[in-house]
């Protein structure tokens, strides 16, 4: 059914009819159809032209004018306004390459095996959640009470820490937890310390908040403690387990740290990444134990359950956690609480202590077997925790040469020198041996070896 405007109703089609036509107006004004200004007929008549009901066409006049299409003038009618008439933007349709690591074996550190299908464990923290509620309004921004108490009791238990759930907050990872300091605790110009060679996204995410870097060197034992200078605010540090190089932080170099924290009342920002996983004597004590108010300990589930997982823990002052949740209470930036809920289940289930003791056995016995495999092609270190080891070249090896040559041939790895920024050193592949299945991490370092067998001949 036509009408005196260019106006069509189609009763087949599935759009509601006064929908139809406010669509068609809108078209015959862009395109030139419809002028500003030229007077609309009145429901009543419209109606009669198109065999609808006057409330079809009453309801395409409110849509209309409630958009601004047109206006009533009293006693004059209903008008067309001055609206230029605009071609709509064309969607470009740009095809995305597929990922070409998609279909390359990794053994890139940092990331832990993730079976095919989920366990028990992992199933009922998820049914236990979809049995409850969400809050009514916008939970804490601190976290989750009862998941704040939980991580207390348990890094108080694993890692030493003596703390209740006023030290707590629960975070989307390490990293987010790391900006999160560095946006309330620095400003631009400011100073910090940072293990070189050590972990690239700190170094991203200090450079995104426009802090001078002071690389400190790495030895076996970890961090050089005597190389810092008492004009730097804050340290960040990996010391149960130094990224990459594996070295941990012995007694007398955290309370050197301490010490010197204390002095210079800097803030000490610990990283514990992966400190579940050690090989050969129970995980260390965290650095935090030793002093909360000068240290800050992060704590992250990336490596134990899942880096998709996006949750971790900081640990602080009581002072500090209130000052962090003020600043996020009104960014609005923190973990939802459908994750929250899940990690409290599994913590109460007992689950991550279960996911960590099978974790622990698995990695154990691919770090032997990749330290047998590789150890013929150069001296390995860090193999005594976490998910990685560093398998030190020759000085004459060009490790990101062998790198882009292991990625050619099916393969991806880390080279060493990608962690360093001016601190020299050897040579290497940072070589993580969590990610792939068994048979995986077999074929992948069958692939690496006959990669370095190339570069040793």
């Amino acid at each position: 059914m036509e009408s005196s405007l260019p106006l069509t109703i189609d009763r087949a089609a599935g759009l509601p009819l006064h929908l139809q036509l406010a669509e068609q107006f809108r078209t015959a004004v862009l395109d030139g159809r419809l002028q500003a200004g030229h007077r609309l007929p009145s429901t009543r008549d419209l109606a009669r032209e198109l065999s609808v009901s006057r409330s079809v066409l009453q309801a395409a006049y409110d849509q209309l004018h409630a958009e601004g299409w047109i206006e009533g003038r009293t006693g004059a009618g209903t008008f067309v306004t001055d609206v230029a008439p605009l071609q709509p933007a064309v969607r470009r349709h740009t095809p995305h390459p597929p990922d070409p690591s998609a279909e390359l074996l990794s053994l890139r550190p940092g990331i832990p095996y993730i079976g095919p299908t989920p366990d028990a464990g992992w199933r009922r923290a998820w049914r236990t959640v979809s049995t409850q509620s969400p809050p009514r309004g916008y939970d804490d921004a601190a976290g989750l009470p009862a998941l704040r108490a939980a991580l207390a009791d348990h890094v108080g238990r694993v890692r030493g820490i003596a703390c209740g759930p006023e030290n707590v907050l629960v975070t989307n990872g390490t990293v987010h937890g790391l900006r999160l300091l560095l946006t309330v605790t620095s400003r631009p110009g400011d100073r910090i310390a940072i293990e070189d060679p050590g972990y690239l996204n700190a170094v991203v995410a200090a450079r995104d908040h426009q802090l001078e870097i002071v690389d400190i060197p790495v030895d076996r034992n970890g961090m050089r403690v005597s190389a810092l200078t008492d004009d730097v605010p804050t340290v960040y540090v990996t010391p149960s387990h130094q990224y990459p190089l594996g070295g941990r932080l012995p007694v007398a170099r955290r309370n050197e740290l301490v010490r010197w924290a204390r002095r210079t009342g800097a803030l000490l920002i610990e990283d514990d990444y992966d400190s579940e996983f050690r090989y050969d004597v129970a995980p260390l004590p965290a650095l935090a134990q030793l002093d909360l108010e000068r240290v800050v300990h992060l704590g992250t589930l990336s490596k134990t359950l899942s880096p998709a997982l996006r949750l971790g823990w900081l640990v602080a002052s009581e002072p500090m956690i209130d000052q962090l949740a003020t600043f996020r209470a009104a960014s609005g930036d923190w973990p939802g609480w459908p994750m929250q809920a899940a990690l409290l289940a599994m913590l109460r289930d007992g689950y991550l202590d279960q996911a960590v003791r099978r974790g622990r056995r698995l990695y154990a016995d691919r770090r032997t077997y990749t330290c047998n495999v590789l150890s013929p092609y150069g001296r390995i270190i860090g193999q005594d925790a976490g998910l990685h080891i560093t398998l030190l070249l020759p000085d004459h090896v060009d490790d990101r040469r062998t790198a882009t040559e292991a990625r050619a041939a099916g393969v991806v790895v880390a080279p060493l020198s990608e962690y360093r920024r001016t601190t020299p050193g050897p040579p290497g592949l940072v070589i993580g041996y969590a990610t792939p299945s068994t048979a995986d991490l077999h074929k992948a370092l069958g692939v690496l070896t006959r990669v370095l067998d190339v570069t040793r001949r």
